[in-house]
């Protein structure tokens, strides 16, 4: 017994100085690793970050490109397969291969893995098609991945223009304001039964109804036909 006491006084002598020492020796490991000369660095040099959250999901994903994320679905085929196949239908997922799910910049993932907000050069293709050209910007996904709003530059052809978007939930135009490369610009709304067009069309382009520069409101009613209040052709 009086063996036995003296062993557990060695132990809880040993545990007190591993208190001690496991923090000192752990603040002089960080320090060396991040300056061997003592002085903090001015640029941290990293491939990539992953942030987890208190349950070990990935849900922040920094990188040129990010990284890759076992919890992320878009990157995941089964679980695409097993929820946007299943809703899109049997050529989706060919489709789907020749989407882009990267980006240079910052994704947020919700606790599911679902892209949430992508902020990056390019930003990420949607989940339903391709961009019409790469998209400098911000993305807002809803639960299920779906792209519902977005503000980008986007490069069409060598050309750019700027976009603020706000979808439906099926992924459709709700309201637009653009500004294109040719002249154009303006705020379009649709209720997917009437839409609104208020700005310039240039020549043959975009919501103009004629052949030549419009400027001014078009109203489209549900069966096609076109109520137009034009300030006058071109400028």
């Amino acid at each position: 017994m009086v063996e036995m006491d003296e062993d557990i006084k060695k132990l809880k002598l040993r545990g007190r100085i591993l208190e001690i020492a496991v923090p000192i020796m752990s603040v002089i490991i960080v320090a060396m690793f991040f300056n061997r000369r003592g002085e903090i660095p001015e640029v941290l040099r990293i491939k990539g970050l992953i942030i987890e959250d208190d349950e070990g999901r990935e849900r922040i994903l920094i990188g040129a490109p990010i990284p890759f994320a076992s919890n992320r679905i878009r990157t995941d085929t089964s679980r695409i397969k097993a929820t946007w196949g299943q809703r899109m239908g049997r050529n989706y997922m060919n489709w789907y291969q020749g989407y882009d799910h990267n980006t240079n910049g910052i994704m947020i993932l919700d606790e599911d893995g679902w892209d949430k907000i992508a902020l990056g050069d390019p930003v990420p293709d949607p989940i339903i098609g391709n961009r019409i050209g790469p998209s400098t910007g911000i993305i807002l996904n809803d639960d299920f991945g779906l792209e519902r709003s977005g503000y980008g530059l986007l490069n069409v052809d060598g050309a750019l223009r700027v976009v603020l978007g706000l979808d439906h939930g099926n992924g459709t135009e709700g309201a637009a304001l653009s500004v294109l490369p040719d002249g154009s610009v303006g705020l379009y709304l649709d209720s997917e039964e009437h839409s609104i067009f208020l700005g310039r069309a240039r020549e043959a382009h975009w919501k103009s109804p004629d052949s030549t520069d419009f400027n001014g409101l078009i109203l489209k009613d549900g069966e096609g036909n076109d109520k137009i209040i034009s300030a006058g052709k071109g400028y």
